[in-house]
């Protein structure tokens, strides 16, 4: 039997906000589960919105806001180092696994690591870009380390260019103190080795195991679940979902989440004629999205932007259901086209589209990929399975530090 750890696990954010959150907390309860110590260190941004007694709140926070003062704060915390050395100090980790820190923590936090066997878990681009998506205004993926070209293509403001900048040098200065490095998926972690990082460990993120579905609804359905952002593509897809309307008139599509852009994409809908075919959800919990999804023929993760991993992807498989995802990212990792459904090349409407009318025509061909996900998803995207690789990276950065002890 595994020796019991001591954990202390690291993030920017306590309230669930994104998949980065999701994860950390089935991570948390998982390894709790199996008898670990775990204890959490965030900032306080976004605790106004926490009940005092959520068990979101973590044990050990630092000064965090989400105002203006954001950016100044995410390159340079002065309250996050003397507060993560009290947390080190008085919970006497043997690990500990930092997942975001750079949009509130900042790396003046790296320093103290070196006392204490230390991984970085990164699941996005934010370590080395600094607006996290690798991708320019133009829509076209960017190449380039960031620098002078973060200002010059338009990506980064001239009033944040200068401290993200500085939080970039801090960053390559410090990451020597992570003595182990783990990526969500092959293209998070070669844009990491592009900047400079090696031995790099990829662990699929997870999805807690189910039993697949069984009956697709009446009518073919789509859904789409996730934040209504420009990189999410949901334009694309109601674009798509628009042609595909004069081939298969009946179809419908729910769009399950909220963000900055649905007062557009609602307004699209309706001049694109979509209105009683299209349902917006807004904010949905777990149980929620999967009630709305559970009869769906097939979910759509229509990223215009290289998706580090595409959770959705796997939670998608895990219920049984059919997926079309853009060709990009770590859903070429998840998705494996003609097998559990298709993958599109980012941005483009028509092959959307004919993905769409491929798999709505074609109740069969749904179902089939439908179980051929779950099959996927549960020998390689169970949490259980996700849980197991974390622990025996674990394993190896104690291992590794005990042999620099002798």
């Amino acid at each position: 039997m595994r020796e019991s750890l001591r954990i202390l696990l690291v993030h920017d954010y306590a309230p669930q906000y994104g998949g980065a959150e999701v994860v950390n907390a089935a991570l948390t309860d998982a390894l709790r589960r199996r008898g670990h110590h775990v204890r959490r260190f965030t900032s306080t941004a976004g605790f106004d919105a926490l009940p005092g007694d959520s068990p979101l709140r973590p044990e050990y926070a630092c000064r965090g806001t989400l105002s203006r003062w954001r950016t100044a704060l995410q390159s340079a915390n002065p309250w996050a180092p003397a507060a993560l050395r009290r947390a080190i100090d008085d919970f006497k980790p043997d690990v500990v696994h930092v997942k975001s820190f750079n949009t509130q923590l900042s790396p003046l936090i790296l320093p103290v690591l070196r006392s204490v066997p230390s991984l970085y878990h990164a699941e996005w681009y934010r370590a080395v870009c600094p607006t996290g998506l690798k991708l320019l205004p133009s829509g076209a993926a960017c190449t380039a380390r960031a620098g002078v070209v973060c200002l010059s293509s338009g990506c980064v403001p001239v009033r944040d260019w200068l401290p993200l900048m500085a939080q970039q040098r801090l960053l390559r200065r410090w990451r020597g103190a992570f003595r182990a490095i783990i990526a969500n998926s092959n293209a998070t972690a070669q844009h990491l080795r592009d900047d400079g990082m090696a031995t790099i460990i990829v662990v699929p993120n997870g999805t807690p195991e189910r039993s697949a579905k069984t009956v697709l609804a009446d009518v073919p359905a789509v859904v789409f679940a996730g934040r209504l952002v420009k990189e999410k593509g949901v334009d694309v897809l109601l674009r798509a979902f628009a042609q595909l309307h004069r081939l298969i008139p009946h179809a419908t599509l729910d769009v399950v989440g909220d963000g900055a852009e649905r007062t557009s994409l609602e307004a699209l809908s309706r001049s694109l004629g979509l209105h009683h075919l299209v349902r917006f959800h807004g904010a949905q919990s777990r149980a929620q999205t999967e009630a709305v999804a559970c009869g769906a023929w097939v979910q759509v993760v229509p990223s215009v932007w290289a998706e580090p991993f595409g959770l959705v992807a796997t939670e998608a498989m895990m219920r049984g259901t059919a997926v079309i995802a853009s060709a990009a990212g770590g859903l070429t990792d998840i998705v494996r086209n003609e097998a559990t459904g298709l993958l599109v090349r980012p941005g483009d409407e028509t092959a959307l589209r004919d993905a769409l009318h491929r798999v709505l025509s074609d109740r069969v061909l749904a179902a089939r990929w439908g179980r051929t996900g779950h099959d996927v998803a549960m020998a390689e995207y169970g949490h259980a399975q996700f849980v197991d690789r974390i622990l025996a990276v674990y394993d190896r950065l104690l291992d590794a530090s005990r042999a620099e002890l002798q």
